[in-house]
């Protein structure tokens, strides 16, 4: 598409008049402004839909209008005007689709019926359901081993869904769950579990509105869940300090504008949201946290032996805390210069934020994709658990831990047993329930299903909605593990990359949306439910009529393919498809916490999953919080392209305009970039050293070792607020660089934040 405007204004404060500007062209672009804005009165109410946007908490006390500017593109987006019909595919052939690019190929609409390839034509035609389901069974029943098959989910997915999902696959003889977590917040699960004994935040959205400070690392609340801003906001505005740490100055960290503030908007005011801000470079958010630990141990020795107050919460670490003095050695052992030089920030910037840390009585930290896509990923998060141990910073008021989930139902789906490592519990659970033997080996997870697709071990793949092949690494090896399938199925909403890379047999198989109206046989509307990051779970009830006659929940097909593959004498499939609470009946029999499901879910704003972590009950091996004493990594991706001045540590990130895969439009105003996406954020003296100017175009070249060549050709340089050395842009463009080989400890989620490039400059310049 051609490029309007390239590089322009950047918005004054997040929020303000530019998010309802915003918020008003994609409903207008839907087709239907004003049904969507009927719509969004509805989004996160207790009668209403749950937001398929973000995972961020609804507060209790709620008001009339619970959504933010993302919430309404994701709205907009899914209850478009514009549909994908059979006529769609019969004019378009697959190979005229792959050269869309994914903005262009999802502004095509809704699917309306389900498709299955035809290779002699090149296309996709219209199919019965039960023909689709019939034939979906027959291959998986022929496939010689069930680990044959890869079973992805979105975290889009119901938690009925997931439940039902994770059902079939296992009564079907695999544990092959390649899950959207994988890519994300594995990290997080993994650290925490070995920190605390859960893998969740502790925190609840009230606590928020107690701490006396907040730290914010590795995350842009204002893109990738921006009603968190509004938390934020009214945390600043009563006097708690917003410690943020992020190597790129992102907009809504720095002000925010609350459109629901009628007298800020009228004066164009905003309100500072960080009261300090750090920018360490790509991979350095552990030697910071460590450096932050040392000022406040010598604080502790400094305080003792002046006779004042400890620093350090003694009582918690001697009836909690395990494996304090190991840490404390570690901590010693680590030295200044290794801090500063991994971290990038100076001493005194250590220092001062430790000063903030240490003047709150109750913190908060929290932290994201910037934290969790690096090799030392969980080693990091178990410094950040390390250094809220210290004063006590977990399990009480106004204090904990928060990994913030960016989609809507990405925690709940792996609490429900979308796990490729499910506990031998929670199987033991099902056997009981459903009286069969659940396979016990370990399956696949995102990395390990490419692996086996690309090897010719896995020769089936299904995914429960979003967009696999944009939202994994190695994209090209992507396309080639799919296309190489006997069987790939896509439930989804709108057409996507994913469906034109098929394999022998392929089939699209359309589902309901969030904010669709789902209906049993007898009339009844059917509701499902989510969790969010805060472990609440609220019933969702779509409100408009199908964008077709011909779409299915994803229960019901879930239930079709289960049924056609399993048969139904162990479980009635389309009985559970034709009544959710029956699925919750089975969900509160074989998961802890969900006693009396169906009538607490419909209360307003749903119930609380208990937390043990948050009640000082440690769920670890040794039964106690326990500290992590290893060492800082060797080397980060930042050291390394900082010993060549011709390479550089790129880390990828969403546009404004786009929520995780899904493009909404090509502007990132926050950013001051409009009309283009193939970008790359560089320190303007990083631009000077290279010899270009802003504007110039480079192709991206990537420097993993392995022997395959990786290239992202054509992208503008854009100067910007970002740590030497370092660079930035979006995916899933970028995605072509992220090696499927580079993966974090422990975690096996892709190193996104942690790719070494290099630029290869194009002859031409382009004003």
């Amino acid at each position: 598409m051609s490029t309007t405007v390239f590089i322009g204004k950047k918005s004054a404060a997040a929020g303000g008049w530019g998010a309802l500007k915003s918020c008003g062209k994609r409903l207008m672009q839907s087709g239907s402004p004003l049904a969507g804005a009927r719509t969004m009165l509805k989004a996160n109410q207790p009668d209403g839909f749950d937001c398929p946007g973000c995972a961020w908490g609804d507060p209790e006390h709620g008001s009339s209008f619970e959504f933010c500017e993302n919430g309404v593109k994701a709205v907009a987006w899914e209850a478009t005007e514009k549909r994908a019909t059979p006529d769609f595919f019969e004019q378009n052939t697959v190979s005229e689709l792959k050269k869309l690019t994914d903005y262009e190929l999802e502004l095509h609409g809704r699917l309306t019926h389900p498709m299955r390839y035809d290779r002699a034509t090149d296309r996709y035609l219209a199919v019965d359901w039960q023909d689709a389901f019939a034939e979906i069974g027959t291959i998986l029943r022929s496939l010689d081993n069930p680990n044959r098959a890869e079973f992805y989910t979105s975290g889009r997915a119901s938690n009925e869904a997931a439940f039902l999902y994770q059902l079939f696959v296992r009564m079907y003889g695999t544990n092959n769950f390649p899950d959207c977590s994988n890519m994300c917040h594995e990290a997080s699960g993994v650290a925490l579990r070995q920190a605390i004994g859960v893998g969740k935040g502790t925190v609840l959205l009230e606590d928020f509105e107690k701490a006396d400070a907040i730290f914010v690392i590795g995350q842009n609340p204002g893109t990738n869940h921006p009603r968190m801003l509004g938390d934020l906001r009214r945390a600043a505005m009563r006097g708690a300090r917003i410690a943020v740490f992020n190597p790129v100055r992102e907009k809504g960290l720095e002000r925010f504008s609350d459109p629901q503030d009628k007298l800020q908007m009228i004066r164009g005011g905003s309100t500072p949201i960080a009261s300090d801000y750090f920018q360490p470079k790509l991979g350095g958010d552990m030697a910071a946290v460590r450096g932050m630990a040392k000022v406040v141990l010598a604080a502790e020795d400094e305080a003792i032996a002046a006779g004042k107050p400890p620093v350090l919460d003694h009582a918690f670490l001697a009836e909690h805390g395990l494996g304090f003095h190991d840490y404390r050695k570690a901590v010693e052992a680590t030295t200044w210069h290794e801090i500063e030089d991994q971290s990038g920030l100076s001493r005194a910037e250590i220092e001062k934020a430790a000063g903030i840390y240490m003047a709150a009585d109750r913190v908060i930290c929290t932290w994201a994709m910037g934290v969790t896509q690096h090799r030392h990923s969980v080693a990091t998060i178990r410094e950040i658990s390390n250094f809220m141990f210290l004063r006590g910073n977990i399990g009480r008021p106004g204090a904990g831990l928060c990994p913030v989930r960016g989609h809507s139902n990405v925690q709940g789906d792996r609490t429900v047993g979308i796990n490729e490592k499910p506990a031998p519990a929670f199987l033991d659970a099902l056997e009981r329930r459903f009286g069969f033997e659940a396979p016990r080996e370990n399956g696949h997870n995102v990395l390990a299903a490419i692996g086996a697709m690309l090897d010719g071990s896995a020769q089936a793949f299904i995914g429960l909605g979003g967009n696999f092949a944009r939202a994994t690494p190695d994209s090209a090896l992507v396309a080639e593990a799919l296309s190489r399938q006997k069987l790939t199925v896509h439930i989804a909403t709108k057409p996507n990359h994913s469906h034109l890379m098929s394999g022998d047999v392929s089939f699209i198989l359309p589902c309901l949306g969030r904010t669709e109206m789902d209906v049993n046989s007898r009339g009844l509307k059917q509701i499902v439910t989510v969790e969010d990051s805060m472990s609440m779970v609220h019933g969702s009830g779509g409100i408009n009529r199908p964008a077709s006659a011909e779409l299915r929940s994803e229960v019901q097909i879930i239930a079709g393919i289960a049924a056609a593959t399993l048969g139904s004498d162990k479980v009635d499939w389309l009985e559970l498809a034709d009544d959710y609470d029956l699925i919750r009946d089975h969900i509160e029999a074989t998961i802890p916490g969900f006693d009396d499901y169906n009538t607490r879910v419909r209360e307003p704003r749903g119930f609380h999953l208990r937390n043990a972590a948050a009640h000082r009950e440690w769920n670890t091996a040794a039964g106690k919080a326990t500290f992590y004493s290893g060492a800082l990594p060797s080397e980060t991706i930042h050291q390394k392209a900082s010993r060549d001045g011709s390479r550089f540590a790129l880390q990828t990130f969403r546009s404004h305009d786009q929520y995780n895969t899904t493009v909404y439009g090509l502007d990132d105003r926050y950013r001051g970039v409009y009309g283009e996406r193939q970008v790359i954020f560089i320190n303007p003296r990083d631009l000077e050293e290279i010899e270009a100017v802003a504007g110039d175009r480079i192709d991206v070249v990537g420097e993993y070792d392995d022997g395959v060549e990786r290239i992202a050709p054509s992208f503008r340089l854009v100067p910007y607020d970002i740590p030497r050395g370092s660079i930035a842009g979006y995916y899933p463009e970028l995605n072509v660089l992220v090696p499927l080989g580079s993966a974090g400890a422990e975690s096996d989620t892709p190193t996104s934040k942690s790719i070494m490039v290099s630029f290869r400059k194009q002859e031409v310049r382009v004003a």
